[in-house]
């Protein structure tokens, strides 16, 4: 008699048993995937009769999990291929499908377990705010927790640096000259008061117009400065334009516009005109490489508001400014600058950027996650922590980032759940304890057997 296949039933069965027990302890793991064991045949020689079962092996299923929604900024999910590369404390470099990321002490972001989330950081370490290059060797990632300082009106960056803005100005308005003889009856003039400095500081003084509207412009120091523009239909097509800084305006400059605009037949701002936008104020200057903005310098010196900030210099890009027998309306303002931010978090976008939110509403980038791949990731071998490490088998890693390539997108807010399918698991449980029992009667049967022929 030989005792041998039965025994190893029983032996690969109680593997068997491990292997979907530990699925099912995992079955609520974030980004845990489901083992199989693989059985294999026994036989020796030429014999005709096997030797029993061996486990030839484990084989993980990558399949992607399902994604459940957290809210939570820090909370990633890989939709489609890829693996999070993370670092341990001691360099060692492992690959996860688990999301679930916080930020220590440092800023560095870390699973629970102290593993360092890896990617491509700031261009140069010593400057919070430098630029995110990808490529190179990936390093782990970190939120420099640094205020961001202000950003003054027309120091940004590129061609759509300064303001822009864009208005509609009623073509339907009646002509006003105050200094017509006699005087012209406008119905439509408005009315308002300025601040000025005669004869002392903090007077008013009398201001009409057609229109007004006012934006906010930053200065050096991040402080907001309000500038109202007042528009006077002067003649047919013909625009003046007065402008007050933080209300204030001199009492001599009262009446005399800064800049006119011109528009043409059709109603569009008028770029054939020499100069397209005529300047009567050495303060404001028109655009050499833009017929269509203006060049605005507020000084320090003449505007109290401004304190001990630099002079607000920026460009003011009036170009899709129309007069149509419309409403009189500004449409579109954009700006450069802005106030000092405190970070008040960080979120991921789809690609893997790391971006920084700050109080004053800017968002500035962090970083950008690197994800690997592998060309068989069931070579991969497990190693805790919701951690595999690369093997012979697995080949080396193929790094890049999210969206690019046979990479997925990251989710934030999301976290990928287990793949682990509890139903068929315990499935599996009582067919691999029916087997177990099979593997036990053998045993049983061939002791009777046995004992037989001991009686004998």
């Amino acid at each position: 008699m030989s005792f041998s296949q039965a025994l190893s039933g029983l032996r690969a069965q109680a593997e068997n048993i491990k292997v979907i027990s530990n699925n099912i302890a995992n079955s609520q793991t974030v980004g845990f995937k489901t083992g199989k064991i693989q059985f294999a045949d026994v036989f020796a020689g030429a014999g005709s009769v096997g030797l029993g079962v061996n486990v030839a092996g484990v084989m993980q299923d990558f399949r992607s999990g399902d994604l459940e929604n957290t809210g939570r900024s820090l909370d990633l999910a890989i939709a489609g291929k890829g693996f999070y590369r993370l670092e341990k404390a001691n360099g060692e470099v492992v690959y996860s499908r688990n999301g679930e990321y916080n930020q220590d002490r440092d800023g560095y972001l870390v699973t629970s377990t102290g593993q360092f989330l890896t990617g491509y950081g700031l261009s140069d370490q010593d400057d919070p705010f430098s630029e995110v290059i990808a490529g190179g060797a990936p390093q782990r990632l970190q939120v420099p927790p640094d205020d961001m300082p202000p950003r003054a009106t027309g120091q940004g960056e590129g061609e759509d640096r300064g303001a822009s803005v864009i208005y509609n100005l009623d073509a339907s308005t009646s002509i006003h000259d105050p200094g017509a003889t006699p005087a012209i009856n406008d119905p439509g003039i408005l009315s308002g008061t300025v601040i000025t400095n005669d004869p002392d500081p903090g007077d008013t003084a009398p201001i009409q117009f057609h229109f007004s509207s006012s934006y906010t412009v930053y200065d050096s120091q991040g402080s907001e400065h309000i500038i109202t523009s007042y528009f006077t239909k002067s003649a047919e097509n013909t625009w003046n334009v007065e402008l007050a800084f933080d209300g204030f305006r001199a009492a001599a400059d009262v009446g005399t516009p800064d800049f006119t605009l011109n528009f043409d037949a059709d109603g569009q701002l008028d770029m054939t005109a020499d100069p397209p936008v005529p300047i009567t104020d050495g303060e404001f200057t028109a655009n050499g490489e833009n017929p269509q903005a203006v060049d605005l310098t507020f000084a320090a010196g003449d505007f109290d508001s401004i304190g001990g900030a630099a002079d607000l210099e920026f460009t003011l890009d009036l170009e899709g400014t129309t007069q149509f027998n419309n409403t009189s309306v500004m449409n579109l303002f954009t700006q450069d600058g802005y106030t000092s931010g405190t970070l008040i978090g960080v979120e991921v976008e789809k690609d893997g950027t790391v971006n920084r939110i700050f109080t004053n509403e800017q968002r500035v980038e962090a970083g950008q996650v690197v994800l690997a791949n592998f060309l068989n990731p069931e070579g991969l071998r497990p190693d805790g922590e919701n951690a595999w490490r690369r093997s012979l088998d697995s080949g080396e890693p193929i790094l890049g980032t999210a969206q690019t390539g046979i990479f997925g997108s990251i989710e934030g807010g999301v976290l990928e759940n287990s793949n682990v399918d509890l139903a068929q698991e315990l499935v599996n449980m009582i067919v691999s304890q029916r087997a177990y029992q099979a593997n036990s009667s053998s045993i049983g049967t061939q002791d009777e057997m046995l004992q037989t022929v001991i009686n004998l």
